[in-house]
């Protein structure tokens, strides 16, 4: 329960150190959403890859040292990740992204809709939720690095 089954212990501290770094790159290349905006098979997804990428941190161990010792290192892995974010503006945008201009004055930009991976629909449906009609309502639509979508209005809107 409590020995590790692995020969050393720096060994499960690489092994969660590849496997964040691969996640880290993988779920980037890949989009951006919020948990909230997640689809069901994005959900899936994400819950595949942890099933998936459990045994190449633990190397079959299932102790308690073994768990607290992963945990640990994909805590730190992560404090570290946002401590360079902060400290190095120009690793932020590669890590987490610059923000995508979707519409620019009621025209939608297909090519930028594309390269974020989202369909006509789906910004449709954020456009409505932010209160404006439609696209054409749209001064701008911005995917934010964080997967929120911004949109400030043609008008200033009346209470």
């Amino acid at each position: 329960m409590w020995v590790i089954s692995l020969p050393h212990w720096w060994e499960f501290v690489l092994r969660a150190a590849i496997v964040y770094v691969f996640l880290l790159i993988a779920l980037r290349l890949t989009g951006r959403r919020q948990v909230g905006q997640l689809a069901p098979f994005d959900l899936v997804l994400l819950l595949i890859l942890s099933n998936a990428v459990q045994n190449s941190m633990n190397g079959g161990d299932n102790t308690i040292t073994g768990g607290v010792l992963l945990s640990a290192t994909l805590l730190i892995m992560n404090w570290c990740m946002a401590w360079l974010t902060v400290r190095y503006p120009q690793l932020e945008n590669v890590i987490e992204g610059k923000p995508i201009i979707l519409v620019h004055d009621g025209h939608i930009d297909h090519v930028a809709l594309r390269k974020a991976q989202m369909t006509p629909h789906e910004l449709e449906t954020a456009i409505r939720s932010a209160g404006v009609p439609g696209p054409h309502e749209a001064r701008l639509a911005i995917l934010e690095s964080n997967g929120h979508i911004t949109v400030l209005p043609m008008k200033a809107m009346t209470p």
